[in-house]
């Protein structure tokens, strides 16, 4: 990061309406090096500017030294010991959100999940616990697949989610898992080809078991929480003529889970004509490769 002292960040902001091209990208190769604290200063030029050519330059520098925070996170995020599911699922929405407010979304699941937890006893089977999570979710809550606008980049944002009540197959997947994690339930994500589903274990004598043998059910939290077993994945593998792996039963880690996230939301982008967006999602997703 190149420090500056005010005077000189001023002199370069005042030249982000050079007419010649060197200079202004001399401009904002200085000003992306300063990276975050310059951007009070370009947000108030912005403000007052009548120049539609400085505003739009300002946008698109801000917007790309936030870019590169979210970058450096992520990084930052694949190389820990155990990549978060929920900070994974926050830097994504932060692309496209960047001021959004984490301690609310927070709140709102927390409030889900503690609904959740006034239902359950140690009494409940496995069933009865993920029938208690499907009333809550999509009884008292209202959330529900977006059969709608199944395509929309708003469906792979956990806030737009949160706040819409409505998502796809994996954001849907996502919030139960956060709140099943919350609640120490043995739910794991499954990342099934066309469809993201979970996979409830059970984590008797684990050690001493393959996954094959320690999973109970499916659970489909685009359709509300429904229940199924394996043999409907074999089903559902056959007719997709998708030959069986089984990766496609078994439960994936949250660095696949934030990549399958990215590709939904390339492929979003991608149906929307956006070239801008999918190459930088595709500039976040090589970072999980």
């Amino acid at each position: 990061m190149q420090i500056l002292n005010n005077k000189e960040v001023n002199a370069l902001i005042d030249l982000l309406d050079d007419p010649d091209d060197i200079i202004f990208s001399t401009v904002k190769d200085k000003l992306l090096d300063i990276g975050e604290k310059v951007i009070p200063a370009l947000e108030t030029v912005w403000e007052t500017s009548f120049n539609p050519t400085v505003q739009t330059r300002i946008e698109n520098i801000i917007h790309r030294i936030q870019f590169e925070k979210i970058a450096g996170s992520l990084t930052i995020w694949k190389k820990s010991p155990e990549p978060g599911l929920w900070e994974g699922a926050i830097l994504i929405a932060r692309y496209q959100y960047p001021d959004l407010n984490e301690a609310q979304i927070k709140k709102q699941i927390e409030l889900i999940k503690q609904d959740v937890w006034l239902e359950l006893n140690d009494q409940l089977t496995a069933l009865e616990k993920v029938k208690v999570i499907n009333h809550i979710i999509f009884d008292v809550h209202q959330f529900k697949g977006n059969t709608e606008n199944y395509n929309s980049p708003e469906n792979s944002y956990l806030n737009r989610v949160v706040e819409n009540k409505k998502g796809n197959p994996l954001s849907l997947g996502i919030l139960y898992l956060l709140i099943a994690q919350q609640l120490n339930l043995p739910l794991y994500g499954v990342n099934l080809p066309e469809h993201f589903v979970l996979a409830y274990i059970d984590e008797t004598d684990a050690k001493e078991r393959q996954w094959a043998d320690q999973i109970l059910f499916y659970v489909n939290p685009f359709s509300r929480g429904a229940v199924f077993s394996r043999r409907e994945i074999d089903i559902f593998l056959k007719q997709l003529n998708i030959p069986v792996r089984e990766m496609y039963y078994s439960p994936c880690t949250n660095i696949d889970i934030v990549q399958r996230l990215l590709r939904n939301l390339i492929s979003a982008y991608t149906k929307l004509s956006n070239p801008e967006k999918v190459n930088e999602l595709n500039e976040l997703l090589n970072i999980l490769k």
